[in-house]
C-alpha cells in the first residue's frame, strides 16, 4: 500500500497530538507551522535564551504544556517540520505555503487543519487608539517577549481568558488597574450544572478570580463598556464602563486587554470547501464535522479550537481523533476502543463548553448601542455609520455586500477581528437574523504576501 501523503497545518495541542497518532502508526507527516517553534497560542514556547520556568508561562497548565513539547520533540526526526510557514490556499490536491519569500504547494492525499482561533472582539469606541491590544496579543506579548502590554492594564471584555491573562500579568509583576467583565455574575450560578461537567476545570477558574481579588485587584462584573479614552498622539489613557446599578466608573490606564472568548480560525476550512453550519448558542458560523472530526470534504479532517473551542486538553483529544478518523479512512487498522473514548472524552468537554457560553455571553446586544463614529473595522477604519449606511441607504443586508459597500473585512486581518461584530451591527440595523446576515467568505490569500515572494504559486 502506497503511504498516505498527510500534511498537518498547525503545531499546537490538536495538531501535535494528531501528528503523532500518524508517527506511531508509521507515517511520515509534514506539518506545517505558522510559528517559529510548535506549541501553538496556548502552550507558546518562550524563545531561545529565554529562561521563564514552566509554571510562570503556563501556570497549572506547566505539566501539560512540557508534555506536549517532549511529544513533538521526540518526533522531529519523523515528520518534515516547516517551522515560520504560512499555509495561505488550499485546492482540491495541494496545500500552497509561503517560508519567508518562497512559496511552494505540496500535495495531499489527507490534510489535517488544526489552525486553532483568535480572538473574538466586540468594538467599543476608541479600541483603535495605539495601546489596545487583544487579549491573545497581551498574552503573546509576556510569552514570546516577556513585556507587558502597558505600565498600567485594564482587561476588559468576558470569557476565561480575560482572567488567565490578567491573572498572567498579575504574577508578572505587572500592574493591572482593573478587570471588567461584561458578563453578569448571576448567569455563572445559573451556569453551574454544566460547569460542573469539569469541576477541575472549573476549581481553576474559581482559583484565578480568587487570586486576583485576594491580590487587591479590582473585579467587576456585569459592565457595559462606554469608551476606551485617550488620544491619537498619546494612545490609550482610561477606560469608562457603566456598572449594573447605573453608576460610570473611570480607570486610568496606558493599555487595554479586550475580548470575548475565541472564534476558530476557519478561512482555510472554507478554501477546502467544506460546508459550515450556524451555532445559535455561540453565534458563530463553524465548519461542519462528524464525531471524529471529518468534514464534509473527503481527505480534509478538522481538529480542536478551529470547529469547537474546548480547551487545550480537547483540542489534543480532538486532534488525535481527527488523526484516527484520517488513518481509518486510508486503510489503516484502528482501535474502535480508543475513540469511542476520545468521542465520549469530547461530549462531556462540549457540555462544559455550552455552561461557558451561557456564563460568559457573546455581547451581541452591544452592537445596536455603538455610536456611529465607532471604527468597526480597524484595518480600513470603517465605522458603525458607515456600515449602517450600507444596510438602510445601499440595501446591503447580507455581510459579503455590505463588504463590497465599505470595505470592512477587506484589511490585513481578512475580517478575522471585524466580522463577526459587523455582522452584528448589520443585523441590529436591518432587524434580521443574524444567520441571515451571513459570514465573510473566505479569500486567497488567507494572510497577505509579500511582492517579492516565488515559487509554485499557481
Amino acid at each position: 500500500m502506497a503511504e498516505n501523503r498527510i500534511i498537518v497545518v498547525g503545531a499546537g495541542p490538536a495538531g501535535v497530538r494528531a501528528t503523532e497518532a500518524l508517527v506511531q502508526a508509521g507515517l511520515h507527516p509534514t506539518v506545517i507551522d505558522e510559528g517559529i517553534r510548535d506549541g501553538g497560542q496556548i502552550y507558546r514556547r518562550q524563545p531561545e535564551g529565554f529562561r521563564r520556568s514552566g509554571a510562570e508561562l503556563y501556570g497549572t497548565e506547566a505539566e501539560r504544556a512540557a508534555a506536549l513539547h517532549r511529544t513533538f520533540d521526540a518526533l522531529r526526526d519523523r515528520i518534515d517540520y516547516r517551522p515560520q510557514t504560512l499555509a495561505w490556499n488550499i485546492s482540491e490536491t495541494h496545500l500552497y505555503t509561503l517560508h519567508g519569500s518562497r512559496t511552494q504547494k505540496p500535495p495531499y492525499d489527507s490534510l489535517i487543519i488544526a489552525t486553532g482561533a483568535t480572538d473574538r472582539l466586540m468594538p467599543v469606541r476608541g479600541w483603535n487608539l495605539a495601546g489596545v491590544y487583544s487579549l491573545g496579543g497581551a498574552q503573546v506579548a509576556l510569552k514570546s517577549q516577556a513585556c507587558a502590554i502597558g505600565q498600567r492594564v485594564v482587561f476588559l471584555g468576558s470569557g476565561p481568558l480575560l482572567y488567565l491573562v490578567a491573572s498572567q500579568y498579575k504574577k508578572a509583576g505587572a500592574t493591572v488597574a482593573a478587570v471588567l467583565d461584561t458578563s453578569p455574575q448571576r448567569l455563572r450560578v445559573k451556569a453551574l450544572p454544566k460547569l460542573l461537567a469539569r469541576p477541575d476545570v472549573f476549581l481553576k477558574g474559581l482559583e484565578l478570580t480568587r487570586y486576583l481579588r485576594n491580590s487587591r485587584t479590582e473585579v467587576l462584573t456585569g459592565v457595559m463598556p462606554l469608551e476606551i479614552g485617550g488620544s491619537a498622539e498619546g494612545g490609550v489613557d482610561s477606560v469608562s464602563v457603566r456598572l449594573e446599578n447605573g453608576e460610570v466608573r473611570l480607570f486610568d490606564c496606558d493599555a487595554v486587554g479586550l475580548g470575548y472568548h475565541l472564534r476558530p480560525e476557519t478561512q482555510l476550512a472554507d478554501l477546502a470547501k467544506c460546508v459550515f453550519g450556524f451555532n445559535p448558542e455561540t453565534r458563530q458560523w463553524q465548519p461542519q464535522i462528524d464525531d471524529m472530526g471529518r468534514s464534509s470534504v473527503p481527505g480534509v479532517y478538522l481538529a480542536g479550537d478551529n470547529t469547537r473551542v474546548l480547551g487545550a486538553d480537547g483540542a489534543e483529544a480532538a486532534g488525535r481523533l481527527a488523526a484516527l478518523a484520517a488513518l481509518e479512512d486510508s486503510g489503516h487498522k484502528t482501535s474502535r476502543g480508543e475513540i469511542a473514548r476520545l468521542i465520549k472524552k469530547l461530549s462531556r468537554m462540549d457540555r462544559f463548553r455550552r455552561g461557558l457560553f451561557e456564563a460568559f455571553p457573546w455581547p451581541h446586544e452591544a452592537a445596536a448601542e455603538l455610536s456611529d463614529d465607532t471604527v468597526i473595522c480597524r484595518c480600513e477604519t470603517i465605522t458603525a455609520g458607515e456600515l449602517r449606511e450600507a444596510a438602510g441607504g445601499k440595501g446591503a443586508s447580507e455581510l459579503n455586500r455590505a463588504k463590497a459597500f465599505s470595505r470592512v473585512g477587506m484589511g490585513r486581518c481578512q475580517g478575522r477581528y471585524c466580522g463577526e461584530a459587523a455582522a452584528e451591527v448589520l443585523a441590529a440595523e436591518t432587524g434580521l437574523p443574524i444567520e441571515e446576515i451571513g459570514r465573510l467568505r473566505g479569500q486567497a490569500p488567507v494572510k497577505p504576501l509579500p511582492i517579492a515572494a516565488e515559487g509554485e504559486v499557481s
